[in-house]
């Protein structure tokens, strides 16, 4: 009979002590909350008819946030999503604060004019990383981060990830590139095409709590991030007209003559001249009509071009100089 009493109870006693252990759900991590505390409370996002809060997202196991925003539009409606979105708070602050900061200049630099959509393609996600089994969770179960596909512009005008990153214009290729270089400055993590197999189509930015450094948040961007300089838009005048090349006098070409420009009271630089210098119907050898450039001459030993002829026929000093 013992034998078949004690196994028994040896279950009852496991049974009895697991009984007195703390089964508690998972917590999420506290800084997550903090932070999102920390931005409620100094209003860094407004409620508006496109930014909405909603009820606590509480699991399931850790994911969710306190205060999520229901977002369709950033930059108070200026640009809008192609889908409603679910944010927490630092999240909303930041891809405003990247908007303004990056997007809207870049966009203004190489197009000459402003984004009006984000094409998102996720935000709000209980999973893991990349849909991974068996993957770390992703920010993205936190409301904390966001997928790009691409941008619309005010013309109409789609710029997609997936096709522009390698095969756009050269314009658009560095408009990307761009916007990813800003979007390292704002956020702790960035994923564009290059970074992996999974980031072929999107450009992924969150803000994981990756640990600090020395110089502050350590960050993650990838692939390492390109600068290239914008070219302004064009203006719509015509281009400047060609410099011609420098007049070689050993050839026999005379450079016209330089006068600077009067531009004070009294008589100018040309008041004393002859009428004839000062005409419109000017030759192409400068202000001067009546000099002409020589026709012949000789090179001395030194190099320099030796005229035939009179000064007063060529020399424009000489020509001046006599009523």
């Amino acid at each position: 009979m013992a034998c078949r009493v004690w196994p028994y109870a040896a279950l009852a006693l496991i049974f009895g002590l697991a009984g007195c252990s703390n089964y508690q759900k998972a917590q999420r991590p506290a800084w997550r909350g903090q932070a999102e505390q920390a931005c409620l409370a100094e209003r860094l996002v407004h409620v508006s008819a496109y930014v909405q809060p909603a009820r606590e997202i509480d699991g399931p196991g850790i994911c969710g946030m306190l205060q999520p925003f229901k977002v369709t539009a950033f930059q108070d409606g200026e640009v809008t999503l192609n889908s409603t979105n679910t944010l927490d708070c630092p999240m909303v602050a930041e891809l405003n604060a990247w908007l303004a900061d990056v997007v809207q200049p870049l966009a203004q630099a190489r197009f000459g004019q402003k984004v009006v959509e984000l094409n998102s393609m996720g935000a709000y996600s209980c999973r893991s990383m990349n849909n991974q089994y068996g993957a770390p969770i992703s920010e993205h179960a936190f409301g904390n981060a966001i997928d790009i596909g691409g941008f619309r512009l005010a013309d109409g005008r789609e710029i997609s990830v997936v096709r522009d990153w390698t095969h756009g214009d050269d314009q658009t290729q560095a408009f990307l590139r761009d916007v990813q270089t800003g979007a390292c400055t704002h956020f702790t993590t960035v994923l564009a095409p290059g970074s992996n197999a999974f980031h072929y189509n999107h450009i992924h930015v969150d803000l994981a709590m990756h640990g600090n450094t020395s110089t502050g948040a350590r960050r993650i961007c990838k692939p390492a991030p390109q600068t290239t300089i914008p070219e302004p838009p064009h203006d719509g005048l015509p281009d400047a007209p060609g410099i011609d090349d420098e007049t070689d006098m050993a050839q026999g070409h005379a450079p016209a003559p330089a006068l600077a420009l009067h531009a004070g009271p009294g008589p100018g630089p040309m008041a004393n001249l002859p009428p004839a210098y000062t005409s419109p119907n000017r030759s192409r050898y400068g202000a001067y009509p009546s000099a002409q450039p020589p026709a012949r001459g000789s090179l001395r030993d030194d190099g320099a071009f030796v005229p035939e002829g009179r000064p007063e026929e060529w020399d424009i000093t000489s020509s001046i100089s006599k009523p």
